[in-house]
């Protein structure tokens, strides 16, 4: 996605995100399915808080929130959270533990957080929780570094 004038790598970032989560970004057919429907509830300065309903798009055969779907969508959140720090990242080391499941319907709460920084390396925790029980569905350690290139638009 390229910038428009005056952007910052933040605004690019939300901007991508949301073309995600809208279905409006083509040639990127697992991230839309892994990101439609998310909604955008908060976002400061190292932090995004966002809501996703589990839709049947994401659903692996077992009828729960699929993991790899799961694992794209808190990659991208956590991105677009070190992005906030007014840094174009890419993601260089990505850990997720999984504790529970989501099935269709369930809506989630994902927070995504800079909790550190090393050198030009940003780190950045990423919960995933059930928004009716709390309960953690999974815990994901993102390590990002500096982009060789932003990310070109096919919007």
């Amino acid at each position: 996605m390229e910038a428009e004038d005056g952007d910052s790598p933040a605004e690019m970032a939300l901007r991508w995100l949301r073309s995600l989560a809208n279905g409006s970004v083509e040639g990127y057919e697992f991230e839309v399915r892994a990101a439609k429907g998310l909604q955008i509830l908060e976002v400061r300065k190292g932090f995004i808080r966002c809501s996703f309903l589990v839709s049947n798009l994401v659903l692996d055969k077992e009828g729960n929130w699929d993991r790899g779907a799961m694992a794209t969508l808190m990659d991208h959140i956590g991105a677009t959270t070190a992005c906030t720090l007014n840094a174009i990242k890419a993601s260089t080391e990505f850990s997720i533990s999984y504790i529970s499941t989501a099935k269709i319907n369930e809506e989630a709460e994902i927070e995504a957080k800079a909790v550190g920084e090393k050198g030009n390396m940003t780190l950045v925790m990423v919960k995933v929780r059930s928004k009716a029980t709390k309960g953690l569905i999974a815990l994901g350690k993102l390590w990002l570094g500096p982009s060789l290139r932003a990310p070109t638009s096919k919007l």
